[in-house]
């Protein structure tokens, strides 16, 4: 998903570049591992939001499963993202992460004993399968919806109240769930970790208040929801730790603050005066505040920063003018400065994040480390001259339309990108849009809307295949899509099925990372940097910690010191 529209299901936002700062006396390895704060049951953790409301029903939210959502909603499956290796998804509500069929179409599940929601009603398969049902009603759209292509007949399904029941999900007793999948698909496991797989009893979650007060099966339940001003969340006492690894459940209460003005709340934060010091804000820090951490040595252990993260690129429109040329394509590999984009990103390269080479971000299994166009992270001016001549355009190229959101600091960005490109003699001229306008044109169905675009990219879950599928896919081009460089290659769909339908993770993690090489020969995106994000916490806040996969902290773990 892009991440505009993901960041706003997290709660997350960028502000000014979106990307994260470290302090000068620190690298980003020991940023992340902070201070050791010893950290106990009890007390009340505060989390500081800019958004004015958060998505609480489960069917619209498209949180990641270490966020908000995942306080209060259980899934079949979790992740757990260690601070050293990739994220591994493990059972949750389920006893196992899944059992697949020969082929990987049929998946089956059996859920753990003695679950119950906060309401008392006994977690069943009967309650999983009526949460996912719901998700494909209308009323009830908005977050992630990966399975609802992916299990057989939810293409035309409309929901349970006025479609009847999904065949393809079956409940032969109260505690095995069934899945049965239009096509094989080795992800199936990290799928049953996304918010619609939460339980919501029958009968319940008919109208849209039950966004505001749903019945949940995490640690917390909804006490209030005043939006725009606060979530207060407290303990539900039918939550078992026994059965959870995803899950400390340490505060006894979490309050988050909605409507946070970010500047005033990396001052709070910083300060930890009174109630800041057990809170956290989930909005990036941006450069801006750089200077005032600078300068504040103890800020140190309050501030944690990625090692990597969200893929930025520059997309190349593979079915337009001289852009179809392949060589033209491969030339902008070297017309390009990484450099300058850090340095317009966050002021150096340390603060941005590293030089991108690949498709696949870091943290993800079976990823593997290339570069099919080896140069100076400033580029390489001559090659590049050297490939638009033998592609035809010894003269260089002219009038390339470059349309660009104007969020998020996006147009300063394409800036540095068009500076370099001038000095290979590549003309793009800039058009700023709204972000809304943007994205019409780079998902829209006209191929000859543009030919460049700035995008960034971070994957819905830990696989590759969420790094290849929805930027490379044909199916993903137009219609929404973000397949933004049109690219469309019959041997690479080809490789994204097998991949799809491996379900052992180490032969599809070879497939996806084949892929990965075969679409940089192409060069329909240019990869620049895998950005850096940074969070900061109040100074008796601790486990507040990011793993290689994603870039952001894991909520269920934070506890906090007496």
């Amino acid at each position: 998903m892009d991440r505009r529209d993901f960041l706003k299901g997290l709660g997350l936002t960028v502000t000014a570049s979106g990307l994260g700062a470290l302090l000068a006396a620190c690298n980003a390895n020991e940023q992340q591992s902070g201070q050791a704060i010893a950290v106990s049951s009890g007390g009340t953790l505060y989390v500081l939001y800019d958004l004015t409301s958060q998505r609480l029903d489960p069917a619209k939210s498209s949180s990641l499963a270490i966020t908000m959502s995942g306080l209060i909603h259980r899934r079949l499956t979790a992740w757990q993202t260690p601070a050293n290796g990739p994220a591994t998804v493990v059972p949750d509500l389920a006893t196992d992460i899944g059992r697949a069929s020969a082929d990987g179409r049929t998946w089956t599940y059996t859920l753990k004993d003695g679950l119950k929601l906060s309401d008392g009603t006994p977690i069943t398969s009967a309650e999983i399968k009526y949460g996912i049902e719901r998700s494909f009603d209308a009323a009830f759209s908005g977050g992630l919806g990966y399975h609802k292509t992916l299990l057989d007949g939810g293409s035309t399904y409309r929901g349970p109240f006025s479609g009847g029941e999904l065949a393809s999900i079956e409940t032969p007793d109260p505690k095995t769930i069934v899945f049965h999948l239009a096509r094989s698909y080795g992800d199936w496991p990290w799928i049953v970790s996304m918010p619609a797989f939460a339980p919501v009893p029958k009968g319940k979650g008919t109208d849209a208040n039950y966004d505001s007060g749903p019945v949940t099966s995490g640690p917390y339940q909804v006490a209030s929801y005043t939006k725009g001003v606060e979530i207060r969340l407290t303990r539900n006492p039918n939550w078992d730790p026994h059965t959870d690894l995803a899950r400390t459940g340490l505060p006894d209460t979490i309050v988050v603050q909605l409507g946070q003005d970010t500047g005033v709340t990396a001052q709070r934060l910083l300060a930890s005066a009174g109630n800041d010091a057990y809170a956290f804000g989930a909005a990036f820090v941006n450069p801006a505040q750089l200077a005032q951490i600078r300068t504040n040595p103890a800020a140190k252990n309050q501030l944690v920063t990625s090692k990597s993260g969200a893929l930025a690129y520059l997309a190349l429109n593979t079915r337009r003018g001289p852009l179809a040329n392949v060589k033209v394509r491969q030339a902008f590999q070297y017309a390009v400065d990484k450099t300058a984009y850090q340095i317009a990103t966050a002021g150096n390269a340390e603060l941005a994040g590293p030089v991108a080479t690949t498709l696949i971000t870091e943290g993800i299994t079976g990823r593997e480390v290339f570069d099919l166009y080896p140069a100076p992270p400033g580029g390489d001016v001559a090659k590049a001259r050297q490939l638009l001549a033998e592609a035809g355009y010894p003269n260089g190229i002219e009038n390339l339309d470059f349309p660009v959101s104007t969020a998020n600091n996006k147009a300063d960005l394409a800036q540095a990108i068009q500076a370099a490109l001038q000095r290979a003699g590549i003309q793009a001229k800039l058009r700023p849009l709204d972000d809304d306008a943007w994205t019409a044109i780079a998902t829209g169905n006209d191929d000859n809307a543009y030919d460049l675009t700035l995008s960034t990219w971070q994957p819905d879950f830990p696989s590759a295949n969420a790094n290849i599928q929805p930027l490379f896919g044909t199916s993903e081009i137009g219609n929404g899509g973000y397949n933004l460089s049109r690219y469309s290659v019959s041997e690479v769909d080809t490789l994204i099925a097998q991949a799809q339908g491996t379900v052992d993770p180490a032969a599809a993690g070879k497939l996806w990372a084949a892929a990965d090489r075969r679409i940089l020969q192409d060069s329909p995106i240019v990869p620049l940097i895998y950005t850096r994000n940074s969070f900061l916490h109040g100074a008796k806040v601790g486990d507040f910690a990011i793993g290689e996969f994603p870039a952001y902290p894991n909520f269920l773990q934070v506890g906090l010191a007496k």
